[in-house]
């Protein structure tokens, strides 16, 4: 009898374990759901996720200090919509309108984070209508109202375009503690200020008093610091007739070398 016992308690006690196992295996699924499937808080100004840390980040430039055509303002809108279609879940986009003295014209702001779409979050755990409903509304909504008045062409006597995009760099949510810094700048590249000129030159070339790339990027680095090193930058050129063999000749190769000093890696691209 004493041995009979014995084995009922073994198969209790094996039992016990197996159960012991089962609900342990539970709570570490709950956990890890809770952990990681579950959605991140965000901020409901930004979308952005409530963190210490910066998210990844793309800034587009629009170069508003000379007119385009309507043909032209369609494809910037183009450009816009498509870039913020590609954005990671969590990403930042954010809309620039350069104005005259290289500062960006806070009408024309638009700052928000992909809070997600439909088809990128997993459907076992959320519901991809309304994740996308919520994009629609959230983000796709605002992109839109703010492109109507970006994409509108005005014209400015001067065009700080390398001094804006240095400026970029100094602000918090650019700086260098942001992973994956991108800046789309869409614009004909016709710098025209105190620190260089395109304009003025002979048979399709840079003025003669045109200062060394090398020169002009170190006086970029004694007035804005060494922010914009590791930044993506992709240019899409806005072609103007007049100019067109000096944008896509001399002053594109003065351009490859400044941006190489500052530590930027550049592509180019026609708009």
């Amino acid at each position: 009898m004493a041995r009979r016992k014995s084995r009922r308690q073994r198969r209790q006690s094996r039992q016990a374990y197996i159960n012991f196992a089962i609900v342990a295996a539970i709570l570490a699924g709950a956990a890890y759901f809770f952990t990681h499937m579950r959605p991140a808080p965000y901020d409901e100004t930004s979308l952005c996720v409530i963190s210490d840390e910066l998210p990844p980040h793309t800034a587009i430039i629009l170069d508003k200090t000379d007119e385009y055509t309507k043909v032209q303002s369609d494809l910037i809108a183009a450009i816009i919509r498509r870039t913020g279609d590609k954005l990671e879940v969590g990403e930042r986009l954010t809309l620039f309108e350069l104005d005259a003295k290289g500062r960006f014209d806070p009408r024309g702001r638009f700052s928000l984070c992909n809070p997600s779409r439909g088809a990128q979050v997993n459907p076992l755990f959320r519901n991809p209508e309304q994740i996308e409903e919520r994009y629609l509304e959230r983000f796709e909504a605002p992109l839109d109202d703010v492109l109507v008045d970006l994409i509108e062409p005005k014209e400015a006597p001067s065009s700080p375009i390398l001094e804006a995009i240095a400026r970029l760099a100094q602000t918090e949510n650019f700086s260098r503690d942001a992973p994956s810094r991108k800046i789309v700048i869409v614009s004909d590249m016709l710098q025209n200020s105190d620190t260089f000129s395109a304009y003025g030159g002979s048979g399709g070339g840079l003025p003669e008093t045109t200062p060394d790339a090398i020169d002009t990027a170190d006086a970029i680095l004694r007035k804005f610091g060494d922010n914009l090193r590791g930044t993506e930058l992709e240019i899409r050129l806005i072609p103007r007739e007049r100019h067109v063999d000096l944008q896509r000749g001399g002053l594109k190769d003065y351009w490859d070398e400044i941006f190489s000093e500052l530590g930027v890696r550049v592509r180019w691209r026609d708009l």
